[in-house]
């Protein structure tokens, strides 16, 4: 396979593990942290030109976009890992079948998300128990969302094939640019075309066109091992079930953590709008700090995948340990830094004369930043079982985060008010990550096991 004609990929099945996973992982750092902006550009800019209500009023369609956006984000992600194993067994063939598959997936995916979306966001938003002043302007916002559907999966799907073959430069580039033309569009559609809370929708819509014509070219121009031929396209049922097993799995998982979400949003809803708008901004806080975390798990299913594909088993447990050394020490620094200066950037969203909201903010961030380090170990554990091709523990820990939230909304929520509310996402990262770990830790003796055989063999 030559990388002559191919420079944009990176081959990580060589060279010290450590330095591989760090450097691959900055720029995914600031990739997930444009992919969040544009839900904290959306939550900033409603809720200073259009007031507390319309902030709360796309901020409650958090939960509903995690459920479809994550669906898509966990089956896109899982599609990929086919391909990085593909690389890393230098594959051609392989890897341009795998483009394939994952386009028709994609495409198919897309169409049932958009009817389904569309049709039922409404009584979902009913359902949530959404207060009567503000779910007009959350059906709006997410409606046109869901009809855009298309643009968020093709734009995922692209950027996840090309982070597979160790490219995590450009997706990040090709993120910023999005990220920059929605942010200049969104006030135009606001402001100066009147467009309110359906305005702002749009441009984010908009954005992701041109988000993904960008990205198209890029691989037309830089990365020809992704060029399929027409041969490529007669996929047999092996090459779709493939990508299929570890995809839908991975999509599903984030749906059913996404279904926990939606029920406490439920619950939240229930504390009011001052509680809905305090939460609303705390989580786009929240979600840019958790990137690193989550970074640096996303890297670890490209680096186990590829590594898994060339057979090279040590390596994995080798890169495991040294990215939670990395990790776990980011988080603790995050978590420290959000609750000195968290409030601060709460002001952003709703300016003076809310204290209410901004006490409630800081109890979010006291209560999520202290378990960050956990949060940290279950995406490490969960990628890198991903990589593997693993698709059934992973989705029982998104069970176990769905129960757990489930049983704060029932429970936690009645008896301690907006603390237990907040209780909800640490008690489903440690509901989570118990299963987790203990499936890394037996997949781990098994790849030893492997090592050794192969190694014997080779002798």
């Amino acid at each position: 396979m030559s990388q002559d004609k191919n420079k944009a990929v990176k081959d990580l099945t060589e060279g010290e593990p450590a330095k591989l996973i760090f450097f691959f992982t900055l720029p995914l750092i600031a990739g997930n942290i444009f992919q969040q902006l544009y839900g904290f550009v959306d939550t900033l800019i409603v809720g200073r030109f259009l007031g507390v209500h319309a902030l709360a009023a796309v901020g409650c369609t958090g939960a509903l976009m995690f459920l479809m956006l994550g669906f898509v984000m966990g089956l896109t992600s899982g599609l990929s890992i086919y391909t990085g194993q593909r690389f890393g067994a230098k594959d051609e063939v392989g890897i341009r079948q795998s483009v394939a598959a994952c386009t028709i997936i994609s495409l198919t995916a897309s169409l049932i998300l958009t009817v389904v979306g569309v049709t039922f966001c409404k009584d979902l938003l009913i359902l949530m128990d959404t207060p009567p002043e503000i779910i007009d302007g959350a059906y709006s916002f997410i409606s046109i969302i869901y009809a855009g559907m298309i643009g968020f999966v093709m734009l995922q799907m692209q950027t996840n094939i090309v982070r597979a073959l160790g490219d995590s430069k450009m997706p990040t580039v090709i993120q910023a640019v999005t990220l920059t033309i929605n942010i200049i569009l969104e006030p135009i559609a606001i402001i100066v075309l009147n467009g309110g809370i359906p305005g702002a929708a749009l441009a984010t819509i908009v954005s992701l066109a041109i988000g993904n014509i960008i990205c198209f070219i890029y691989i037309k121009k830089r990365v020809p091992i992704l060029h399929t031929r027409r041969e490529d396209w007669r996929l047999n049922k092996k090459v779709l079930w493939e990508h299929i097993r570890i995809g839908l799995p991975m999509g599903f998982q984030s749906s059913i953590i996404a279904i926990g979400a939606v029920v406490m949003q439920g619950a939240l809803n229930g504390l009011g709008a001052t509680a809905v708008a305090a939460t609303s901004a705390a989580m786009r806080v929240d979600s840019i700090a958790v990137m690193p975390m989550m970074s640096f798990g996303v890297a670890m299913a490209a680096y186990t995948a590829q590594n898994y594909g060339a057979r090279k088993f040590a390596r994995i447990a080798e890169g495991v340990k040294k990215c939670i050394y990395m990790s776990c020490s980011f988080s603790i620094a995050i978590a420290v830094v959000l609750v000195l200066f968290g409030t601060d950037v709460m002001y952003l969203f709703i300016g003076d004369g809310h204290q209410q909201i901004i006490d409630y903010g800081q109890q979010f961030f006291i209560i999520n930043g202290g378990c960050y380090w956990i949060l940290s170990l279950l995406f490490i554990f969960r990628f890198t079982l991903q990589g593997l091709g693993q698709s059934v523990v992973p989705t029982i820990a998104g069970v176990m985060e769905l129960i757990m939230r489930v049983i704060t909304a029932v429970f936690l929520v009645d008896a301690f008010g907006y603390v237990g509310a907040c209780l909800a996402a640490p008690l489903a990262w440690i509901g989570a990550c118990v299963p987790l770990a203990v499936s890394y830790f037996m997949t781990r003796k098994e790849l030893r096991r492997a090592h050794a055989q192969e190694y014997q063999t080779d002798i």
